[in-house]
């Protein structure tokens, strides 16, 4: 078995593919989240990580110029793993090296306890996305 590698990845070419995969499996297939709104023309701009274990693409996350991340998706026979954790923390360690001293996210309300454990806090209002609560989550980053 191959180690998990999580690379940082342009949206384009076979990459840019295998996102696409990851997404609709995760969003579209067990979410319902309408393509369009996954999909919205932002992830040609976007910094992307690729989660690949043994050969294949399980995992995925993009972060927008201005430290917001999201996107981020492992998929179903791969969760468990700690591979959600890593696509995060490979974004956080991107936005360190761009300079961006904040990162920002809307948490599936599942969610918000494993965002909490990678040092995430909840401020203002809940709100829906695409038929599921969401809650805003921020992170502060160390520049020294």
């Amino acid at each position: 078995m191959d180690p998990l590698r999580i690379q940082v990845v342009r949206f384009d070419g076979d990459r840019g593919k295998s996102i696409q995969m990851i997404r609709s499996r995760v969003f579209s297939g067990e979410q319902n989240v309408d393509p369009a709104i996954d999909f919205d023309g932002r992830d040609p701009g976007a910094v992307h990580v690729l989660a690949i274990k043994d050969g294949a693409a399980v995992g995925t996350g993009r972060m927008l110029d201005d430290g917001h991340l999201g996107r981020i998706a492992v998929v179903r026979e791969a969760r468990g793993l700690g591979i959600g954790e890593q696509v995060v923390l490979a974004l956080i360690k991107e936005a360190s090296q761009r300079r961006i001293s904040r990162v920002f996210l809307g948490a599936q309300e599942h969610a918000v306890g494993f965002y909490e454990k990678l040092g995430f806090l909840t401020y203002g209002s809940s709100f829906e996305e695409a038929g599921i609560v969401h809650v805003h989550m921020e992170k502060y980053l160390d520049m020294r």
